[in-house]
């Protein structure tokens, strides 16, 4: 019986949105006349150029997040904004995501990844748009929204997508460039908030979903979501095209015809379905990993960077924000190259140890800022180490914390409930991210010591989490990382 006879349900197979294009059909058939093009057919080229792509997504959700930073004064003066109004239109980007992250699974299996891509690029340059032009509050608010709806859609396709096109041996590496985006978007809102003012800094910020749209018209769609639609012929060819039209791919598609035939192409399962391990566990995996990344209040500190740094009495607090733009960078670009060496939980427990101790560094710092004169030389010296305590943080962070739980939820869970409860994990976070930015103004006009060890105990308790419950997957292919859950 063929592969599609084994998945056809009595229904047409759904076609993607984009589709995956005539460049490389050409190609696999007349190989010779296509001498000047070797460098697209290598694999790892081929995988790495479709992974730079589609890595403009994650720059625009940087972007968005560290657009609030570098611009609170200066959008608080010109529209004479409160601090709980601006604290809202920096919230407001959360809001939005948790609504695309609702329709992210859905879209993503309905059309496509592409296609979701292209359905989240819009809302984004509609929405900067919108701010750049906002003359009061309600410009302001919706643009706000509009960016996180399509940064919601971005942050679950385009870490699924580079896991389901990547190799095994480099899934790791090529999934860290996901978070490595995002810290690039953050560095570049950060750097140019200094010197261009912040309607031009809107304006910029619909260039990579402009970039992003023509771009996927040049790249395949994900093979096993054109495996799962029973689409044959396009599966295999986008297979060849991102593995090398001189490698033999029978055994990979092998693996992901039988790993599909054994899972229903429904979209939806029995809620009784759900009690089984091999659906469970992974979703609780994913699911707890991505609200634990959140708790331990990463961008509540990348939104309002600036903030922190002058309640620590540091004068100049946009070029200490740049500083930790690039330590995001730098230990990320650190976090690619041991991702596929050390291990997926080994980088996780040294992430999450480390971020807890530089938390538990700047509380106490903060806390006896708070019982010594402001004259003293001990005043500026806590000042110093709760930014050395901060910038340890994010540095911590990005090792791991950052990339892992985005790479880990796209590999563990199955292909038949991918779209569901990867929009219930990242609605989670999203909603807790939410929660963290619109509440650490307050937290922090409270008690900046005691906002800070509250997040040092949820990160204490991601140690805990990830020693006990998080499996390794480096090594593993799809199908075997969900075999091992039955």
């Amino acid at each position: 019986m063929s592969f599609r006879d084994d998945t056809d349900d009595g229904r047409d197979p759904r076609k993607p949105f984009l589709h995956t294009g005539s460049w490389y059909r050409m190609g696999s058939g007349q190989s010779g006349m296509l001498g000047s093009s070797q460098a697209i057919r290598e694999s790892s080229i081929s995988v790495l150029g479709c992974v730079l792509i589609v890595a403009l997504g994650p720059l625009q959700f940087g972007y968005t997040s560290g657009f609030s930073s570098p611009t609170q004064d200066a959008i608080t003066e010109d529209l004479g904004l409160t601090v709980s109004q601006f604290s809202l239109f920096g919230s407001l980007s959360n809001v939005g995501a948790m609504v695309g992250a609702i329709a992210s699974g859905q879209i993503a299996e309905y059309i496509g990844r592409k296609g979701s891509l292209v359905i989240a690029s819009i809302p984004n340059i509609i929405g900067w748009l919108a701010i750049a032009f906002a003359q009061d509050t309600s410009f302001l608010y919706l643009g706000r929204v509009l960016t996180g709806f399509g940064v919601g859609i971005i942050s679950f396709t385009v870490p699924v997508y580079v896991a389901e096109i990547a190799p095994q041996n480099l899934r790791g590496s090529l999934g860290t460039v996901y978070q490595l985006s995002i810290t690039i978007g953050i560095m570049v809102a950060y750097l140019l908030g200094i010197f261009v003012q912040w309607r031009v800094l809107a304006i910029l910020g619909v260039l990579p979903c402009t970039i992003l749209i023509p771009g996927l018209f040049f790249i395949p769609e994900s093979p096993r979501w054109l495996a799962k639609m029973g689409l044959t012929e396009d599966f295999e060819t986008s297979l060849q095209v991102l593995r090398g039209f001189d490698t033999d791919i029978s055994l990979e598609v092998n693996e992901i015809k039988r790993s599909v035939a054994s899972t229903s192409r429904r979209t939806m399962i029995r809620f009784a379905e759900l009690k089984q391990r091999r659906y469970w566990f992974p979703l609780m995996v994913g699911i707890v990993l991505l609200l634990l990344q959140q708790l331990c209040g990463i961008n509540g500190v990348i939104f309002y960077s600036t903030s922190i740094f002058e309640s620590a009495g540091i004068k100049s607090s946009s070029v200490a924000t740049f500083g930790i733009g690039a330590v995001q960078v730098i230990t990320t670009v650190l976090a690619t190259w041991l991702m596929d060496k050390a291990g997926r939980r080994l980088l996780l427990i040294v992430s999450s140890s480390g971020v807890t101790l530089c938390l538990l560094i700047v509380a106490v710092a903060f806390f006896l800022k708070d019982s010594v004169s402001s004259d003293s030389s001990l005043y500026g010296i806590l000042g110093i180490i709760s930014v050395v305590g901060v910038v340890g943080m994010v540095f911590t962070f990005c090792l791991g914390m950052g990339p892992i739980p985005w790479i880990i939820m796209s590999e563990i869970l199955p292909i038949n409930i991918k779209g569901l409860a990867g929009s219930v994990a990242t609605l989670g976070n999203w909603f807790f991210c939410w929660i963290i930015t619109m509440t650490i103004n307050f937290l922090l006009e409270w008690s900046s010591g005691g906002t800070f060890t509250i997040y040092m105990v949820f990160s204490a308790f991601t140690v805990a989490f990830v020693t006990l419950l998080v499996p390794e997957t480096k090594g593993r292919t799809l199908e075997e990382i969900q075999f091992s859950f039955r």
